[in-house]
């Protein structure tokens, strides 16, 4: 099992514990309690004004009723009316006493008795929303047996009538009012809250609820495509996290099926390496008696043939499973390009292929680089193009592979040309990226990862700056490395 498997399993395992939320720690829940909460906090805070308009409503009511009676003491004289019916007109009303004042005169209409201090004096007509506001607290909390005094314009009337009564009615009024209040705004809350939270669990909950789902389906057989969430097609934030959620389903999917392939593909490799290097070892030894022999043409063959068998027993002894391979770090000495290329055309063997190998190269040139793992990035840029090239069957067309090289600075620029039929858009897509950057059918894809692996860890880069028909080119950037300061001070001669 790879890494990533692993990961993805103890990830499976994760969301399987938090499968089964509580239903105290639901979304669902929270958003219900949260609605509810803030709902009465807003009729709480209307809740508040609403009394106290109630008690002002209440209070011109009452001097309503006052200055309505008042008008008919006023016309018939209170002396008109007997005593009790004088008690049943005040006990009626709620009041203990009737005055009007005119013309700047007050005169007392109708009075039980003479009332003691009046603890508060109201101008109904002349209360702003702070004293309304104060007043109707004042009245919840503390009222019931305090003597008031309320007086005021009624109507286009230019009497001013006075009323003086206790607040216990008031009081009692104001409680039922709240109570009422109180109870249709919890009413209120418990109804928004409903439809609020059946609209955001359809619109919202729901399908967060969809995602969650499809992910932990997903974590379960990550590599089983039918396990994919499938885009509702929403327009909103969550049909792009639909969206983006699938194609990250899909890139995993396909990262998990290249992780399988190079982890298979490394075992076999590494079978494949341990009885490799038993057959090079002997090729090694036989290369080595070729080179005793005086024949011109073994002289001439042996040292290339030596070099390569020698490289082959090199690589396959660094050989691991590809994905667990790391490079060694490269080796950086000054490197004669120009015979550097040679070596590689030398090896490539095709001979009769009918491709022309230009070695453009100056014979001064030299790169800071790792000499062999240079070689291994010329090899694989060098044999793509060579297989494409030989591809082509017609005889007329140009087979034509050239390197050249030139340097800006401290900076190396590698030109690979050949007069290939170009990189199809997918190979282009995927270029570096192994098993699906290959050109032709049947290919990995290997060459060019390699080559770009090998040269990052130079420090460069591996760019295709040209593809089209006819005309192929990749351009190896690589820098010097940077001279360390105490290197260059111990290796510096100082003057006697």
């Amino acid at each position: 099992m790879t890494g990533l498997e692993k990961e993805t399993q103890t990830s499976a395992e994760r969301l399987e514990t938090f499968r089964r939320v509580p239903f105290v720690r639901r979304l669902s829940t929270k958003l219900l309690l949260l609605t509810v909460v803030f709902v009465l906090v807003a009729e709480i805070l209307i809740f508040i004004p609403s009394v106290a308009a109630f008690r002002l409503r209440w209070l011109e009511e009452k001097l309503g009723t006052v200055a309505a009676v008042g008008a008919v003491l006023v016309q018939g004289g209170p002396a008109t009316l007997p005593r009790a019916v004088q008690d049943d007109v005040l006990e009626a009303i709620g009041v203990q006493a009737i005055a009007v004042r005119d013309g700047g005169i007050s005169r007392l209409l109708v009075v039980t008795e003479v009332p003691p201090e009046v603890d508060e004096h109201i101008a109904v007509s002349e209360v702003g929303w702070v004293d309304a506001l104060s007043g109707a607290a004042d009245t919840l909390l503390w009222g019931g047996e305090r003597l008031l005094r309320v007086y005021g314009r009624v109507g286009e009337s230019d009497k001013q009538f006075e009323l003086v009564m206790t607040d216990a009615g008031l009081r009692s009024a104001m409680l039922v009012y709240a109570r009422n209040i109180a109870l249709l705004s919890l009413l209120i809350s418990l109804l928004t809250a409903a439809l609020v939270f059946i609209a955001i669990n359809r619109l919202m909950i729901g399908p967060i609820r969809g995602l969650r789902r499809s992910m932990l389906h997903f974590a379960r057989a990550p590599d089983d495509p039918t396990r994919i969430i499938r885009p509702t097609g929403r327009r909103d934030e969550l049909g792009v996290a639909e969206h983006e959620l699938a194609n990250l389903q899909t890139q995993l999917q396909k990262t998990l099926s290249e992780q399988k392939h190079l982890a298979d593909l490394g075992l076999a490799v590494s079978k494949i390496n341990h009885d490799m290097r038993n057959i090079l070892a002997s090729a090694q030894l036989l290369s080595d008696r070729l080179a005793t022999l005086k024949d011109p043409t073994v002289q001439a063959v042996a040292p290339k043939l030596v070099r390569a068998i020698g490289r082959a027993v090199s690589y396959t002894g660094g050989v691991l499973a590809y994905g667990r391979t790391q490079e060694p770090t490269p080796q950086r000495r000054r490197v004669r390009l120009r015979q550097l290329v040679d070596e590689v055309f030398g090896l490539l063997g095709m001979d009769g292929a009918g491709i022309d190998f230009v070695n453009d190269v100056d014979a001064g040139f030299e790169v800071d680089a790792d000499s062999e793992q240079l070689h291994r990035i010329l090899s694989n840029l060098s044999r793509n193009a060579v297989e494409a090239m030989a591809a082509d069957r017609e005889t007329a067309v140009v087979r034509r592979l050239t390197i050249s090289a030139e340097r800006t600075g401290s900076i190396s620029r590698i030109l690979v040309t050949d007069t290939g039929p170009g990189l199809p858009q997918k190979a282009r897509e995927n270029l570096f990226a192994a098993f699906r950057g290959s050109a032709r059918s049947g290919g990995t894809g290997l060459g060019l990862a390699i080559a770009s692996e090998l040269v990052k860890a130079h420090g460069g880069t591996l760019e295709l700056v040209e593809s089209v028909g006819g005309r192929t080119v990749f351009v190896i950037t690589i820098p010097d490395q940077p001279l360390r300061l105490d290197v260059a001070r111990s290796t510096l001669r100082r003057p006697a």
